[in-house]
């Protein structure tokens, strides 16, 4: 027996969703199949206390229950089921209450970075969140690349689905765990996702499965790790032009970074993103959400670049192509075997499948947790944004990889960096090298700016990428016109 089950575990089952036209799942209808359920299999330990929140009104009231179940020591499980809108001011994610509206949900809604902000207070691998979530039109936009993060060292299983039509969903998912644990079985987390997952697909739907908590530090970053390579890595050769390439860090690359290669990515098209990626939103110090929006031309809200997504062959690998220097790909690192606490791979595994959401969850995590050790600007958070930029280039959506590059050597610029740098120039290469994979010319010449003046700056080692890029931006203004 283990530590966990001789301490006394907390289930909270929260169902929420607003009365009306405004309801896009049963949530209510959860909790009487879970509450049928023995509560030491709720909670995975042999005593257990078990709290209900059937349609709650007030967020206050929510929070107060949620704050009084994370004080426990033991255990806990979340069993969330109900619906996601965003609050388009602060661009914060909400999970809606009994009186929500879309005109009120600031104020009737309960922000989910309170109940993030709960359970990090928690002991690492003591908190399992299982969620069976309907997101409005929004919030499904805005969970395509930030992924549902719910902290450092919490379990996260779920099922998201965009908002079904002229009905309301069933929490199939959160039931199928109720049915299975009340025919007396007792698979691990991990297969009982898989099996709850099996029973309730449903077209649209995303599944999260999130059981890895990063290590106090970063593999190949973190204490003593400074500059350069860290012992047993291996220094990856920079991009010299842009193109699908590995992060390469001030700092030693996290081991299994190189897992991001273009050979790994065998160049098939993945299955498209049930919706475009979106600028992403970490998890600071505070708790509140942080909003990293690159300098894209885009629209402010965090709205898709017109035409961004595309899932046909990139131009460089159209017929015929001939390749200029600027597209070429880099010189690839020697692999190594990732460490068992690194997570490029399932980041990797997802995205191929798939499942981004899901892989950007995990980037989440790792994030936030790198935001939190060292600071929104360190190079340790820069890195997992360009690995958003990387998880865009595999969904195949030039458009937000080209914005998030961007994104990534600005934030270098700004820490210090020199345009010189190896790091900065493979990033605004990369930049360079996915803006020349748009065809459309609204989102193409929407980027053009940004990527222009970023040029000037960092005009990178071979001559005429500036010019190649101001005499493609004429162009697109004459397409345009």
């Amino acid at each position: 027996m283990t530590e966990g089950d001789m301490e006394a575990g907390t289930a909270l089952l929260l169902a929420a969703a607003p009365a009306g036209k405004g309801c896009l799942i049963d949530a209510a209808s959860a909790l009487p199949p879970l509450a049928a359920v023995a509560p030491s299999a709720l909670t995975g330990t042999a005593a257990a206390t078990v709290i209900e929140l059937a349609d709650p009104a007030a967020p206050q009231t929510v929070l107060t229950r949620i704050r009084a179940a994370a004080a426990t020591n033991g255990p806990l499980s979340l069993y969330i089921t109900g619906q996601l809108h965003l609050d388009h001011k602060q661009r914060l994610m909400h999970l809606a209450l009994a009186r929500t509206t879309p005109k009120t949900l600031r104020y009737t809604g309960l922000p989910w970075h309170w109940l993030t902000s709960e359970l990090k207070l928690r002991r690492p691998g003591t908190t399992t969140v299982v969620v069976d979530l309907v997101a409005d039109a929004d919030a499904w936009q805005l969970l395509g690349v930030e992924g549902l993060a719910v902290g450092y060292g919490t379990r996260l299983y779920g099922r998201v689905q965009p908002p079904p039509r002229r009905t309301v969903a069933a929490p199939a998912y959160v039931t199928a765990w109720a049915a299975i644990w009340r025919s007396g079985a007792r698979p691990s987390l991990a297969h009982l996702h898989e099996q709850a997952a099996a029973r309730a697909a449903v077209e649209g739907a995303v599944f999260l499965a999130v059981d890895a908590s990063p290590p106090a530090v970063v593999p190949g970053y973190g204490a003593g790790a400074g500059h350069g390579a860290a012992p047993g890595f291996h220094e990856p050769a920079p991009a010299p032009y842009p193109g699908p390439a590995p992060h390469t860090g001030e700092s030693a690359p996290a081991a299994g970074a190189e897992a991001f290669r273009a050979e790994d990515h065998e160049r098939e098209s993945p299955v498209p993103s049930p919706v475009p990626p979106a600028p992403m939103t970490g998890t600071p110090r505070s708790g509140a959400s942080r909003t990293v929006t690159p300098r894209t031309g885009t629209p402010q809200d965090g709205a898709p670049v017109a035409g961004a997504r595309t899932t046909e062959a990139p131009a460089d690998e159209q017929p015929g192509h001939e390749p200029r220097p600027y597209e070429q790909p880099p010189h690839e690192p020697p692999a190594h075997e990732p460490g068992p606490d690194d997570p490029h791979p399932a980041i990797l595994a997802a995205a191929r499948a798939g499942r981004y959401t899901e892989a950007a969850s995990i980037v989440a995590l790792w994030e936030s947790e790198a935001i939190r050790l060292h600071g929104p600007g360190s190079t340790e958070a820069v890195h997992w944004l360009e690995v958003r930029a990387d998880l865009a280039r595999l969904a195949r959506d030039p458009a937000r990889s080209c914005a998030w590059w961007m994104a990534a050597a600005e934030a270098r610029l700004a820490a210090g960096q020199r345009p010189e740098d190896e790091d900065v120039v493979a990033a605004v290469d990369r930049a360079h090298h996915q803006w020349e994979q748009l065809r459309e010319p609204t989102a193409a010449g929407s980027l053009a700016p940004a990527l222009t003046e970023l040029r000037r700056q960092v005009p990178g080692h071979r001559e005429g990428a500036l010019l190649a890029v101001q005499r493609r931006a004429e162009s697109l203004r004459g397409d345009t016109a």
